[in-house]
């Protein structure tokens, strides 16, 4: 049984850093595709980081790439999502998602919220 549940968010200065979280059970050890998402009013909801639990390199969308770092830690069944040097453009809800395939199909596929079948009910991250 997969669960994705994230605790709160937060607000921090621009320029900081924050470390967002998500319990994933069932997903962390396991073969599952893992990527977080951010949405902000109006837009569409879009992916920022994603990693396959069964190994191999984690993948950033280029507007967090050298700032942000995806992680997992099988013992807590947790997923992190380091965010650093912080921008008032980075202020959203913050999602995880899980997925057995999204990440294994054409490269595309793993920013694609559709692709993906388990989410957290999001977290609101605010940089001011």
């Amino acid at each position: 049984h997969v669960q994705l549940v994230e605790p709160e968010g937060g607000s921090v200065e621009a320029g900081r850093s924050l470390n967002i979280s998500c319990v994933a059970s069932g997903v962390t050890r396991n073969a599952y595709c893992i990527g977080w998402f951010r949405q902000v009013p109006g837009k569409e909801r879009e992916g920022i980081a994603s990693m396959y639990a069964g190994g191999g390199r984690p993948h950033y969308d280029d507007s967090v790439k050298g700032r942000f770092a995806i992680s997992l830690d099988n013992a807590k069944q947790s997923v992190y999502l380091q965010m650093n040097s912080l921008l008032p453009e980075d202020t959203a809800v913050y999602y995880c998602a899980a997925d057995r395939f999204a990440c294994l199909k054409e490269s595309g596929s793993r920013w694609d919220q559709n692709e993906y079948h388990y989410w957290g009910q999001g977290t609101q991250v605010t940089v001011s």
